[in-house]
């Protein structure tokens, strides 16, 4: 009766105007009441997300209280004939990642407060923290409560634990201490068939290195073990502009390749218009509202694009002031930045970390931040960084995306490469690119297409020169696509979905592999 009363949700035709209104027997059908602590909920705003490309309209969404609840639902799934299941944290996928067409949703931020433990290990101290845990609240609570803090992070902090672990999680740390997956050593993950396992790097170990980076496709990830640190009191945060992009990547290089303590604590750098447009130009690289960009500074030998060195070092309320200034100057006294054009700011570590939050609030005013973000995130070798700098930043990208370019190193041996994460093949240095567009509000159409087939004519452009690049948050339409991009990393990940997924349940929204329907 189950699998028939499914099948009627799923294939009448409707199914539109009826779902919402008989979720009360959509769980039932489901057996999803055996967890009195489920909440099946209409479908909402599970079928948007931050990137605003794709809606696909889910059968319901599950409000699950805990893995019990998550592995009920992925068991109920398991039994149907064609249903599927995807975690959705936040919601800021770009295209369409955390969907489920006519499937089940499973909203992972009503599972938030399910852990929050400190736990000492071997001399190193790590937080317990849910897969539904939104990492600007991890942080507030580490800091707050402990004056602790994980070591790397991504710019911003409104995604979940779960979601940037099935990633990688990027920022200005990962230089030193490497992406987000590498700075976990313990995960509760809800596989395919509805198993709840503990893994780690000794413990179910395929599991465990193929869910860090494996978006979504092994399991949910419902609790993570995270590497902390001390956290300290203040941020020296600077912003330095070069007119050249050898002397900006050799300098960042530089930087990221000295021993820790001698160096910076944040490198991230970017590209901007060299104009006066206020959101792709010069107005968008000072830090203190009270100073602007002298225009005067700029070299006249600079070409359509200019480079900011975006930098940070740690301290402690109580180092002395003229301490700081020395390190720092030390440092900036070997850059070859462009005299005169140079900013910088002091703030608290929390309010440095969720630097993005105002940009957030202000976006979300103006309508900016409810429109589409065809977004494009990518890494280069440094070997090809020059060329791709000459061919999209200098002229396919010269008048800019309206938003953030960013461009900066890191280190493969800070990567572990047994999870499922790609990054390029040859070399230690390589670079993140992410074009972070902003369109106007209630942008659709021709105008959010057009910047869609600009990212589509950058990777191919890629492809085609024959770059060393791995698209970061991948979004391909077919296999033979997501082949090329795992390599000969293929194989292990279609074993391992045969493992933990075999009827290919979770997280559709990829488009890696394809539901296996079974006879009702």
């Amino acid at each position: 009766m189950m699998i028939a009363y499914l099948e009627r949700f799923i294939h009448e035709n409707d199914t539109e105007s009826r779902q919402d209104d008989d979720l009360p027997n959509i769980c039932k059908s489901l057996d999803l009441q055996v967890q009195g602590s489920i909440d099946c909920v209409a479908t909402g705003l599970a079928g948007k997300d931050f990137g605003g490309l794709y809606s696909f309209k889910p059968l319901a969404i599950i409000r699950p209280a805990g893995a019990d609840d998550i592995a009920v639902a992925v068991k109920a799934a398991y039994r149907s004939p064609s249903l599927t299941v995807a975690a959705r944290g936040n919601g800021h996928s770009i295209n369409g990642q955390a969907m489920a067409d006519g499937g089940l949703v499973i909203d992972m931020r009503s599972t938030e407060e399910n852990h929050f433990k400190i736990v000492k290990m071997n001399g190193e101290i790590f937080v317990d923290v849910s897969g539904g845990a939104l990492w600007e609240d991890v942080l507030k609570r580490c800091v707050s409560g402990f004056n602790l803090a994980p070591r790397s992070w991504t710019d911003y902090l409104g995604l979940t634990v779960g979601g940037t672990l099935s990633n990688a999680g990027v920022s200005g740390q990962a230089f030193r201490y490497g992406p987000q997956s590498s700075n976990v050593s313990e995960l509760d993950v809800v596989t395919g068939k509805g198993d709840i396992l503990t893994c780690s790097e000794t413990k179910n170990s395929e599991l465990f290195f193929g869910a860090l980076g494996g978006l979504g496709q092994f399991g949910i990830i419902t609790r993570a073990r995270v590497k902390l640190q001390s956290a300290p009191d203040m941020m020296r945060w600077i912003r330095v502009v070069y007119s050249e992009f050898e002397d900006f990547t050799r300098d960042a290089e530089w930087l990221v390749t000295l021993p820790e303590g001698v160096s910076f604590d944040y490198v991230e750098g970017f590209a901007f218009v060299n104009s006066n447009d206020p959101v792709n130009g010069w107005p968008s690289v000072p830090l203190d509202p009270g100073r602007g960009f002298d225009q005067n500074a700029i070299p006249l030998t600079a070409g359509c694009v200019l480079y900011c060195l975006e930098l940070a070092r740690h301290y402690q309320n109580s180092d002395h002031p003229s301490a700081v200034d020395r390190v720092v100057n030390s440092l900036l006294g070997r850059l070859r930045f462009v005299e005169d054009l140079k900013f910088q700011v002091d703030v608290t570590y929390v309010e440095f970390l969720l630097r993005v939050k105002p940009v957030e609030e202000r976006a979300r005013a103006n309508g900016i931040w409810d429109s589409p973000h065809p977004w494009l995130n990518m890494f280069v070798s440094k070997r090809d960084i020059a060329d791709f700098d000459r061919i999209v930043f200098k002229k396919i990208l010269k008048e800019g995306v309206g938003g953030p370019m960013l461009v900066y190193p890191l280190l493969r041996s800070k990567w572990d490469n047994r999870t499922s994460v790609m990054i390029p093949a040859d070399g230690e240095i390589f670079y993140i690119v992410a074009l972070l567009r902003f369109t106007p509000p209630y942008s659709k159409g021709p105008c959010v297409e057009k910047l869609v087939a600009q990212n589509q004519e950058i990777a191919h452009l890629c492809l085609k020169k024959g770059f060393d690049f791995k698209l970061y948050l991948p979004h391909y339409q077919s296999q033979e696509d997501w082949k090329r991009h795992f390599g000969n990393q293929w194989s292990r990940f279609v074993e391992n979905k045969a493992n933990f997924d075999p009827m290919a349940i979770l997280a559709p929204g990829q488009k890696i592999f394809k539901r296996i329907i079974t006879q009702s």
